[in-house]
């Protein structure tokens, strides 16, 4: 009986076969100037992120570029079904895909596929515009991306999102699908909207951020920034730094919320968070320069939070990033100063454990197998020169965009 082992030729890389497109129009569909690739393939195809069956294999994957209907197809040279004499079989690539996807939302037929982009110039952003957003082209011209947000009451709205969260599963690692049948889920889009060959608008979908709007007592909220993923064929624009600046002004315009916060933030997110906030924060007056060399203080949470809904935990980091950026990192002093401060709130944690232990201690408590688990002085100060040289490692890279 034949081994997978003899067939090594049909195990590929999903991450190279898989072919991405936004469809504007027909012309498009043999453009492979307009191909990309997913950055993770596990939530699909398992932890190896291989498929196996297939030679010359290229399974694509389009969307129409505003309502995002679905194409999905494979192209192959041979499948190691006929070579093996049928004691292999190949994946089923189409039907693995499918599998994540809504129900009855794709086409498998191309040309059903193509006769959606008839009415595509009739697709138009739902929701209410909050934002617009223009930079140039490569070619000199101006490029138009609005922004919008969306009522989750409308059902052909919630059937085009649950198209347009299909791309995190190949873009965005560990993300799962909103249950939008919650109705504290706010939705932000971003679209580009663009001149067709007949010279007519149409709207292509560039973007999207969820919020989930948690109460806060008596009668107001919290929004929490969850998912943000921009399509890789609009990445690199700044549109994620609008699209984040549009929702906190959309926020900050509302009375009855508390402050914005953000689930789990990656590292990227983090950055660009510090960022936005201290382009803010950085107009405030308890921000200006000859108050920020004086420390920390309850005045800038206070203006944070009520101006721009900023929690105190987030002021403090953009805190240590202005003052890094007003700190004059030749003068040794000045620096030195700087430095402490950074590592005093790293290590607010480790010293208040070292205080537990002798107040359990100074009642006769057993803290032996506790101590043991903390480091001793010496290697305290090592882990905290590592932590502080990460935090201003970040600092600098966000500053050398606040400064550009």
């Amino acid at each position: 009986m034949a081994q997978i082992q003899e067939y090594q030729e049909y195990l590929l890389d999903a991450l190279e076969v898989v072919d991405f497109k936004l469809i504007r129009d027909k012309a498009d569909i043999n453009n492979d100037a307009l191909i990309f690739h997913p950055v993770m393939a596990h939530q699909i195809f398992g932890e190896t992120e291989t498929i196996f069956g297939y030679q010359d294999l290229h399974v694509r994957v389009f969307y129409t570029a505003g309502p995002l209907h679905i194409y999905l197809g494979v192209e192959y040279g041979t499948r190691v079904n006929e070579v093996s004499a049928g004691e292999m079989n190949a994946d089923d690539v189409v039907g693995t895909i499918a599998h994540s996807l809504p129900d009855g939302c794709y086409f498998i037929n191309l040309d059903e596929f193509l006769k959606t982009l008839d009415k595509a110039d009739k697709f138009q952003p739902f929701g209410e515009k909050i934002g617009e957003y223009t930079r140039p082209s490569d070619d000199g011209s101006e490029r138009l991306f609005e922004f919008y947000q969306c009522d989750y009451k409308v059902p052909s709205f919630l059937k085009f999102f649950a198209r347009l969260q299909t791309f995190i599963l190949w873009f965005v690692d560990a993300a799962s699908y909103i249950d939008t049948d919650d109705a504290q889920w706010c939705y932000f889009v971003c679209y580009e909207k663009y001149k067709n060959g007949d010279g007519q608008y149409q709207y292509a979908t560039a973007g999207y951020t969820t919020v989930y709007e948690y109460y806060a007592y008596p009668q107001n909220k919290r929004p929490r920034i969850s998912q943000m993923m921009i399509l890789p064929p609009f990445q690199k624009l700044g549109l994620a730094t609008q699209l984040i600046e549009t929702i906190y002004k959309y926020y900050q315009s509302q009375k009855n919320v508390v402050d914005i916060t953000v689930e789990d933030p990656s590292e990227d997110f983090q950055r660009l968070r510090n960022f936005v906030d201290a382009r803010f924060c950085k107009e405030l007056k308890s921000f200006a320069r000859n108050e920020i060399v004086k420390g920390f203080s309850k005045e800038m949470v206070r203006e944070a939070r009520e101006t721009l809904k900023l929690n105190p935990r987030q002021v403090r980091k953009v805190y240590e990033l202005l003052r890094l950026y007003y700190t004059n990192v030749n003068d040794e002093k000045e620096y030195r100063s700087y430095r402490l401060e950074v590592k005093k709130r790293l290590n607010a944690v480790y010293y208040k454990q070292i205080k537990d232990l002798k107040k359990m201690e100074r009642y006769k408590m057993d803290t032996e197998m506790l101590r043991a688990r903390l480091p001793n002085m010496k290697q305290r100060m090592e882990q905290l020169q590592e932590e502080y040289a990460v935090v201003e490692e970040g600092y600098k890279n966000t500053l050398a965009k606040l400064k550009a």
